[in-house]
């Protein structure tokens, strides 16, 4: 995971824990809204982590030298 990608998804599970609290629920307790946190801040971990690919893979028309060798050669 980088950088980039840490800040982001601890932000995102830091605004639903705000976003919870300003609602003013009455079910959100502070043992719950705890729960709610941990729950938030690993499921942003995770698809941060896991769900999120860090690198493009090539297009069809991106291969490599030899390929448009032999194109131009047919």
């Amino acid at each position: 995971m980088c950088a980039g990608c840490a800040i982001v998804a601890a932000s995102a599970a830091t605004g639903f824990r705000t976003w919870l609290q300003s609602h003013h629920f009455g079910w959100l307790m502070p043992k719950r809204m705890r729960a709610l946190t941990i729950a938030a801040m690993c499921a942003a971990g995770l698809v941060s982590t896991v769900g999120i690919s860090g690198s493009t893979p090539a297009s069809a028309s991106a291969k490599g030298p030899a390929h448009h060798a032999a194109a131009a050669a047919k």
